[in-house]
């Protein structure tokens, strides 16, 4: 088991363990938090596909189980409002302990709906996906999406421990394996060319699981040394944006149509980012290639025209990172070499998205 302890300043520590055997693992970390009752929230999905995984473990054997609705369609107020109300119909109070079950969108909601429920309940996550492990389950991000905006709400409240098994990778499909990877690829972008080249040579088609479970630990490195320097966002985080300007209006605008996984997005939105780069921060046009070439033949692209440009610009107004009317960027200067707080013009941004059309 390897322990990465992550003592952020601003929010309890945090716990990231990749776990050689899970029941012990996880077992340990309940008896940490000294709970008075346990729960377990998963959506349908991992119900049927994670939770035989857990459910035989003694320690859990008095949890209760709530569940709500797969996919990121259901990461909303309805469902937030009806964990709360299985929380108090069952009675949990301030000493009761919610463990998340399941990808992105069920870490970040369970760990909205405990920071919240009676001021604050503690939580633990284990992550399904492989998106879920690498990013959303690690560095105290949580909350739902609402106004048809993606994370619009929530708040920065670190899980009592995050618990990686990677046995749980071999129940996804391909498609949902290349979302987490995205991720992976946007880490090996912002830290070294080592990284990126590994990242770049992999074959995500035919995953080697022994071989991904080293590189996902290297990529949660990544992430925990960058969240502990700056745990609330307010300069270098900022690098785990990369991509997400773009990406979360690509994302957004799916929603009216029909939706995308979250590291589809983010893929297309490095595209258009890199573009940028390129242009304003001297990022080599031989690194964009390749790995847009990477994205273009694993990720395909989303069908835009420039008629939904104004649309995708006014979504990325509401980016978090943005200061008044100013959209920001993350952009890099070469591999490893970050560049936040970049803006760019409406003319430079059509253009990445003409260069993301007709790559």
């Amino acid at each position: 088991m390897h322990t990465i302890t992550q003592p952020l300043e601003e929010m309890n520590p945090q716990k990231v363990e990749i776990a050689d055997n899970l029941e012990k693992t996880l077992t340990a970390a309940i008896n940490d938090c000294q709970p008075d009752k346990l729960f377990i929230l998963a959506d349908t999905t991992t119900e049927q596909l994670c939770l035989p995984v857990v459910e035989g473990f003694s320690r859990l054997a008095d949890a209760r189980r709530i569940v709500i609705g797969a996919t990121d369609t259901h990461k909303t107020l309805e469902s937030l409002a009806h964990v709360w109300e299985e929380l108090s119909r069952q009675g949990a109070t301030r000493h009761t302990l919610l463990i998340n079950i399941g990808g992105g969108m069920v870490t970040d909601l369970g760990g909205f709906a405990a920071s919240t429920f009676k001021r604050g309940i503690q939580y633990i996550n284990i992550p399904t996906t492989l998106l879920s492990m690498v990013d959303a389950s690690v560095g105290g991000k949580t909350g739902i999406n609402f106004n048809g905006l993606k994370n619009e709400i929530g708040v920065f409240n670190n899980a009592a421990s995050v618990i990686l098994d990677t046995q749980f990778l071999r129940s996804l499909d391909g498609e949902n394996i290349l979302s987490g990877y995205a991720e992976m690829l946007k880490h090996g972008l912002i830290n070294n060319e080592q990284m990126w080249a590994e990242l770049m040579n992999y074959d995500i088609e035919q995953p080697d699981f022994g071989e991904l479970r080293r590189m996902v630990a290297e990529s949660v490195a990544v992430k925990q040394r960058i969240v502990t320097e700056d745990p609330t966002e307010k300069g270098i985080r900022k690098a785990l944006n990369l991509g997400h300007t773009v990406g979360h209006a690509f994302e957004s605008f799916a929603l009216h149509r029909k939706p995308v996984l979250h590291g589809y997005a983010v893929a297309w939105g490095i595209i258009c980012e890199l573009y940028l780069s390129c242009a304003k921060t001297g990022f080599p046009t031989d690194k964009m290639h390749q790995t847009v070439t990477f994205i273009k033949e694993h990720y395909g692209k989303m069908q835009i025209t420039c008629d939904d440009y104004p649309a995708l610009l006014e979504l990325m107004t509401h980016d978090k990172k943005n200061v008044g009317t100013t959209i920001n960027f993350t952009l890099l200067g070469g591999l490893g070499d970050i560049r936040i707080n970049q803006s760019a013009t409406q003319e430079e941004i059509y253009e990445a998205l003409d260069f993301y059309r007709e790559c």
